[in-house]
C-alpha cells in the first residue's frame, strides 16, 4: 500500500503538465488579494469618513 502511495506522489513530482496552470492560479489569486488590500487601505479612510457623515446627517433626518 505504501509503495503505491509513494508511487503516486512520486510521479506527481515528475509530472510538469498541470504545474503551470496551478501556479498561474495562485498567482491570479495572490493578485487579487493584494488588489482587494491595496484599495482598501486608500479608500478605507474615505468610506469611513463618508458613512459618519451619512449616519449623522440621519438623525437629523427623521
Amino acid at each position: 500500500m505504501w509503495s503505491k502511495i509513494t508511487g503516486f506522489f512520486q510521479g506527481l513530482k515528475k509530472d510538469e503538465r498541470g504545474l503551470s496552470g496551478v501556479v498561474v492560479a495562485i498567482l491570479l489569486i495572490l493578485v487579487a488579494v493584494l488588489a482587494i488590500v491595496i484599495i482598501w487601505v486608500f479608500l478605507g479612510d474615505w468610506l469611513e469618513d463618508l458613512w459618519e457623515q451619512i449616519t449623522g446627517n440621519a438623525s437629523s433626518i427623521s
